[in-house]
C-alpha cells in the first residue's frame, strides 16, 4: 500500500485552517501535517481540550483528509538558542519579546504541551527544531575548543530531557528536523545528539533530504545510519548552483536570489535523488506519511503544491514481498 501523502502547513499559516483543508484536498493530498502557528493547531487549546482536537479532526474528515503529525518548529528553536536576536521575537508571545530567558521558559512549556496536544489529536509524532547554543561556533575561528562544543551538547540534553519525559508520558515521539542552526545538522551531529539524551526513544528525526543535500551529505546514508529513528519524513528538494562566484554559504543573499550557491526547489526540480530515498525508506520499513514541505521562491505555491503531490505519488512505491528470481528456487 502506498504511503499517505501530506502537506506541511508551515508555509501556509497565513491561510485559515478551513481554507487550507479545502486547498489541500483540491491539490490531491491525503492529509495535513499541522503547523502549531496561525490557527492550524493552537497548542494551548489542543493540550487542554479534547473537544478542540475533535473539531479539527472533523474538519479534516469533511474534506477527506487525515493528520499523522503536528509540528512546533518555531517554539522548539527557542529552547536552546541564545534568543538575544530580535528576529526570534515573532516566534513567541509578545510579553516575552526582548527577554531571552522568558522566551526560553515559554518555549519549554509549550513544547511539553505539544505532546499533550498530539495525544489529544490522536497522533504520536511532533516534528520540530531544538535550537542550538553552539551553532554560531560551526566555523572554528576565533578558535573553538572541544569543551565548548561538549558544553553545547550537555546544555541541549539538560533542556530537552524534561521535555522528552513529558513526551514519553503522553506516548508521543519528538522528531527533530536535522537542519543547520539545530543541535543536529548532519549525520555526525545527529549521532552526538542521540548520545546526549542517552538514546531516549522519545527522540528521533524528521528526515528532510533538502537540508542534507546542499551541505554535501548523502541523505540515503542518513537513513541507513538511523533506521529506527526516522519518525517522520519531509519531501523537499534543493539545488546546488555553485558558479565560482557565490559559495555554499551563499554570500548573505536571500532565498530566491539567482546568485546564491544553493536554493530550495519544488519537488523534482532540484538535485535530490528521491528514487534512492524511497528505496532506502523501504529498506527500513518506514510506513509513515511522506509530507511535502513546499518551498520554491521562483514558483507559485499553489501550482507547486499540486505538482509536488503528483510527484510524490509517482516516485513512491511499496517494497517487493517476493524476490524477482524466487521462481527459480521451485
Amino acid at each position: 500500500m502506498a504511503r499517505k501523502v501530506t502537506l506541511f502547513t508551515g508555509q501556509w499559516a497565513d491561510l485559515p485552517f478551513e481554507t487550507m483543508c479545502e486547498k489541500a484536498a483540491g491539490f490531491g493530498y491525503d492529509g495535513l501535517e499541522l503547523a502549531c502557528w496561525g490557527d492550524h493547531m493552537e497548542v494551548d487549546k489542543a493540550a487542554g481540550s479534547a473537544g478542540y482536537c475533535e473539531k479539527k479532526r472533523k474538519a479534516l474528515e469533511k474534506h477527506g483528509l487525515g493528520c499523522w503529525a503536528i509540528s512546533h518548529h518555531l517554539a522548539g528553536q527557542l529552547v536552546c538558542d541564545p534568543n538575544t536576536d530580535a528576529r526570534s521575537d515573532a516566534f513567541a508571545p509578545e510579553d516575552t519579546h526582548g527577554d531571552p530567558e522568558k522566551k526560553r521558559a515559554w518555549a519549554v512549556e509549550t513544547m511539553k504541551k505539544a505532546s499533550a496536544a498530539a495525544k489529544n489529536m490522536g497522533v504520536d509524532v511532533v516534528c520540530g527544531f531544538t535550537g542550538s547554543s553552539i551553532w554560531h561556533l560551526f566555523y572554528s575561528f576565533p578558535p573553538v575548543t572541544a569543551g565548548q562544543v561538549d558544553d553545547g551538547f550537555r546544555y541541549f540534553a539538560e533542556m530537552w530531557k524534561p521535555i522528552l519525559a513529558e513526551f514519553r508520558k503522553n506516548g508521543v515521539r519528538f522528531a527533530l528536523e536535522v537542519h543547520p542552526t539545530e543541535i543536529a545538522f548532519d549525520l555526525y551531529t545527529a549521532e552526538r545528539a542521540l548520545e546526549a539524551v542517552d538514546g531516549d526513544e522519545a527522540f528521533g528525526f524528521n528526515f528532510d533530504p533538502s537540508h542534507l543535500h546542499w551541505q554535501g551529505v548523502d541523505p540515503v546514508e542518513f537513513i541507513r545510519r538511523f533506521p529506527d529513528r526516522i519518525y517522520h519524513v519531509h519531501m523537499k528538494d534543493a539545488i546546488v548552483t555553485l558558479d565560482g562566484k557565490s559559495g555554499i554559504l551563499s554570500s548573505h543573499l536571500d532565498f530566491g536570489d539567482a546568485r546564491r550557491g544553493w536554493d530550495f526547489r519544488s519537488l523534482g526540480r532540484g538535485g535530490v535523488d528521491f528514487e534512492e530515498i524511497v528505496r532506502a525508506l523501504n529498506n527500513i520499513n518506514y510506513g509513515g506519511p511522506l509530507s511535502v514541505e513546499w518551498e520554491d521562491s521562483g514558483m507559485d505555491r499553489e501550482h507547486g503544491a499540486a505538482e509536488a503531490c503528483e510527484f510524490v505519488r509517482n516516485v513512491d512505491f511499496p517494497p517487493s514481498e517476493l524476490a524477482f528470481d524466487a521462481q527459480f528456487d521451485k
